[in-house]
Formats: structure tokens, sequence, C-alpha cells
């Protein structure tokens, strides 16, 4: 069997004291990635002290694309040289044996998608199973898939993708900078034919801060959820039951939100309309 190499693929932006708490925790793990890419896509205020934690820790540093969280998250995809990717964001930690664990799930399935449950500080039981990540439905959020075992769900900072799915262009959307990008990006693997499966063995700890997003924009918020729902219900599973539920969806927004739900929608047409000629290719494949 050909040798199997991982490649951590982390992004970050704006927070260098997360990050060095993250790559610590890395660091503690008793197995050790193959390489460890860090893309930084902050401000300057804060790159020279990010790529000094990142020499610091062993890790190659890149500047990120300024262009959005998935623009960096193909960006640093693109520069792993490992045959699978684990993605990573800068505020998680790891309990003991998770890359044990993340390369044991890769050596039983090299062609799955493997995605990773989390848990919160504060949890009753942070070291008992974490809840599966959740899979896109027709009006644009996420509910706990039926089956983990075969489901269309991303864990958007904690998967492990082979990298084969970037060499045929697979690529997360770059015109959606947030938000709810990942949940299609699950949609359409699974409708190339992907398997994607919960790694119930480890879980992350996520430090998560909602004062620190990377982007507060309710409006493109609005706009990925929107371009999810459309390319979940009218290309992936195209069911009139899913088109009903995405369309009641939308109108309830313009209702309650008037002319900032329906500039989001216009953009989120226009993303959909672009996104779906791209994938003509896959079509005649």
């Amino acid at each position: 069997m050909n040798r199997i190499s991982l490649s951590v693929a982390l992004v970050t932006r704006n927070r260098p004291a997360s990050l060095e708490r993250t790559l610590k925790s890395l660091q503690a793990q008793k197995i050790q990635p193959d390489e460890v890419i860090i893309s930084d896509d902050s401000g300057q205020e804060y790159s020279l002290d990010v790529e000094r934690i990142a020499h610091r820790y062993g890790c190659r540093y890149i500047r990120g694309p300024q262009r959005g969280l998935y623009a960096n998250r193909n960006h640093v995809a693109l520069a792993c040289s490992g045959t699978h990717i684990r993605t990573m964001d800068d505020d998680h930690e790891f309990p003991e044996g998770h890359l044990e664990k993340c390369t044991q799930a890769i050596e039983q399935d090299l062609d799955t998608i493997w995605i990773i449950g989390e848990h919160y500080p504060g949890d009753a039981d942070p070291s008992g199973p974490p809840p599966c990540p959740g899979q896109l439905v027709a009006r644009g959020f996420s509910v706990a898939p039926p089956d983990p075992e075969n489901c269309w769900a991303i864990s958007d900072g904690a998967t492990i993708y082979p990298r084969s799915i970037f060499d045929r262009d697979i690529r997360y959307v770059e015109s959606v900078k947030f938000g709810a990008g990942y949940l299609e990006f699950g949609s359409r693997l699974h409708w190339l034919g992907y398997r994607i499966r919960q790694l119930p063995t480890t879980y992350i700890l996520h430090h998560y801060d909602p004062s620190a997003r990377s982007l507060m924009d309710t409006e493109a918020e609005m706009a990925a959820r929107f371009f999810a729902m459309l390319c979940h219900s009218w290309i992936y599973q195209p069911r009139i039951a899913n088109k009903l539920l995405s369309i009641l969806e939308m109108t309830k927004a313009f209702l309650r939100h008037g002319h900032l739900a329906r500039r989001s929608a216009a953009e989120a047409l226009e993303q959909y309309r672009v996104h779906r000629r791209s994938l003509e290719k896959f079509r005649t494949a």
C-alpha cells in the first residue's frame, strides 16, 4: 500500500494567541502530521506575530489571499503535499491520541471524507462522544444526519479530505466568503459520489468566541445561506419538497428583512448561476 501522509491545512486571521494555543495542543500529540501549513489572512498589525508563532512551532507559513474564509481554505489546501488534508482552525484544541485516531481512520478507508465532531469548554462531559456535525437541509441550515456513516455533513475546520478531491479541481466556492459555504460543499461532495463519515472516536475542543469571528456581515451571511439552499434544492437534491421549502424560507426572509434579504437573494442567485455553469465538467465526466 502506498504511504499515507497527512497535511494539516490551518487557516488563521487576527488571533495569534488563539493560534498559539492550537499549535501547542497539536505539538503535544504523540503522532505528528507530516506537515503543518498555516495560511494567514491577518491584517498587518497581527501578521508578524502570527508568522513568528508559526515558525516557533516548526510550521510552514504562507500569506492568505485576503478574499474570505473559503478562498483561504482553498489556498492552504492547494499548498499541501500530503495524500490527505486535515482542515484546522486557530481556535481548536485536541484530546490525547487525536492524530492517531485520524491516521487510523484514513488507513481504514483511504477514499472517505472523515468529519470530526466538537465539544465546547464548559460542556457537561467534554470527553464523551461528540455529536455529529450537521448537514444542509433545504431551508438553509444544518441538522444532525440520520446516518453519520453516510451523509453530506462537513465539519468545516475539522475534516479529513483525500488530496485527490482538490486535484480534481473541486473547491470551496470563493465568492461565498463566509457562512454556509461549507454546508454547500458537503452537499456537493455527496452529489459527486464521495462518502462522508463521522470519525466518532475523537473530537476537537472548540474555543468559539462569537465576538471574534472572521467576518461580521449579515447581508453576506444571508447570501451564503440562500446560495447553499439554491444549490442543494435545485442541483444536488432537486426534489419538489426541497424546492418548496427553500422558496418558503426565502419568502419568510423577504417579509422579515425586506431590502436586505432581497439584496442577499440577488447576490446568491448570481453566485448560483456562475457555480451551476462551473459544474458542467462534472456532469459530463
